[in-house]
């Protein structure tokens, strides 16, 4: 028997980015597994984006929670990032917020099931914790 596995979405947007904007990169990615936002455990960005005003918008209006992460935390998830972008290292010294997001708040073992796509200012990436395995 084993447990469910948790799905997080990962995001990096812009400030000022509306909640539209934000659910249509959302929606893009899950789209590629032909998943829906009640496929996901939580939304997960870094910490300075958090209080996003539409980022905060649809986190409510899906009802998940949304984790906020420091730098350090995405930074632990670097080596995970399949995306680099110069200008998010020099800005969060990651490769990708929105993978390191995901991978982090996906937990230990997660793997990237959605790499990052870009849709104006909004960034997204899917990870997956494995299900967990119970012992007979």
């Amino acid at each position: 028997m084993s447990g469910p596995a948790m799905i997080a979405a990962g995001l990096g947007l812009r400030p000022g980015t509306g909640e539209a904007a934000i659910r249509a990169c959302l929606d893009l990615a899950l789209a590629r597994l032909s998943l829906g936002p009640g496929d996901l455990g939580c939304l997960a960005t870094v910490s300075n984006r958090v209080a996003e005003p539409g980022l905060a918008a649809l986190a409510g209006r899906l009802g998940l929670p949304l984790l906020g992460l420091p730098e350090a935390a995405l930074a632990g998830m670097d080596a995970g990032c399949v995306t680099r972008s110069a200008r998010v290292v020099a800005l969060h010294g990651v490769g990708s917020v929105a993978e390191a997001a995901a991978l982090a708040a996906a937990g230990p073992d997660a793997v990237l099931i959605v790499t990052r796509i870009a849709l104006g200012p909004v960034t997204c990436a899917l990870a997956r914790k494995p299900p967990r395995q119970e012992r007979p």
